[in-house]
């Protein structure tokens, strides 16, 4: 009796260091040596795939930078990263479920959100857009009544369309891609007239069209969002951890330089350049680091 209640003792505390360790993702990460990265197929220049298993983008740089200061702050001789490709549907459940540690794609930071997540430090604020095809005389979103509207399924645009349509009377069909590069497919066969999501999304798949001056991104912003890099909630040491390496990459400029290679510099695999350079909200939030959500930021008025 007393020596299965001692391996009952020993299960108990297996599986309660277990847990913890389920809720402290440095120790997860010290552990195993390892951590796993969210990254998206196609999330503009903020995160997408190369082939072969490769991805780059904007907030996939920055990110390989915090782990970089992980395995230091770690005292890690090596740390092994593994990759996950998510989506806008399954990218909240996957950090939730401790699957994916880093979410590196282009996620927007809502209240809602952060009540099943949380998000490291803003480094992007984001403008809801919507791109065209060049001469299909669109040029706001009140020229869109009687057209068809693709947005990309489990995105904050999805919201921001259906508002646009109520509040203003506009009269569209909705249609949803599975992904941005389904989206944009839709809008390059004439499946969709339009298509709403973040600026920089919109750029980044104009600029790798096979014909980029065939599109253009039109209209007044129909909102303004935090875009950040997403982790599990409620583990403050870890959040702690990646925010001190997004403040020092701003501090010694690594976060300016990345901007300026994603954002204003010809970028592959079509060599051309988004041409976007940093709004004053982007700005600002480099010189006050801050987790605020959505709603924290006044949305631009769009009248007729």
């Amino acid at each position: 009796m007393k020596a299965s209640r001692f391996v009952l003792s020993l299960a108990f505390i297996a599986a309660t260091i277990s847990n913890a360790q389920a809720d402290d993702t440095l120790a997860k990460v010290k552990q195993s040596q390892s951590i796993t990265e969210g990254v998206r197929e196609a999330s503009g220049v903020m995160s997408y795939a190369l082939g072969n298993g490769a991805y780059t983008g904007f907030y996939y740089d920055v990110c390989g930078n915090i782990i970089h200061d992980l395995q230091k702050q770690l005292n890690l001789s090596r740390l092994d990263v593994k990759y996950v490709s998510v989506t806008s549907a399954n990218r909240i459940p996957l950090v939730r479920n401790g699957t994916v540690d880093l979410e590196c794609g282009s996620t927007s930071n809502t209240q809602a959100r952060q009540s099943e997540v949380a998000f490291a430090d803003t480094l992007y604020v984001e403008q809801i857009r919507i791109a065209v095809k060049a001469n299909s005389g669109i040029n706001s979103i009140y020229d869109l009544n009687g057209k068809t509207v693709v947005t990309t399924t489990g995105t904050t645009a999805l919201q921001t369309v259906r508002q646009y349509k109520s509040l203003k009377h506009i009269d569209f069909r909705e249609v949803y891609g599975k992904d941005h590069a389904d989206s944009f497919l839709l809008l390059e066969s004439g499946r969709a007239d339009a298509f709403v999501l973040d600026s920089q999304v919109l750029a980044g798949r104009i600029a790798m069209a096979r014909n980029p001056k065939d599109y253009k991104i039109v209209g007044e912003p129909l909102s303004v969002e935090p875009i950040a890099i997403m982790i599990r909630k409620d583990d403050p040491e870890f959040k702690k951890a990646v925010d001190a390496s997004i403040a020092r990459q701003v501090k010694d400029g690594t976060v300016e330089r990345l901007y300026k290679k994603w954002f204003m510099a010809p970028i592959s695999p079509s060599n051309t350049s988004l041409n976007l350079p940093a709004s004053n909200a982007t700005k600002n939030a480099w010189a006050n680091l801050n987790d605020k959500p959505t709603e924290a930021y006044k949305v631009p008025a769009a009248n007729p």
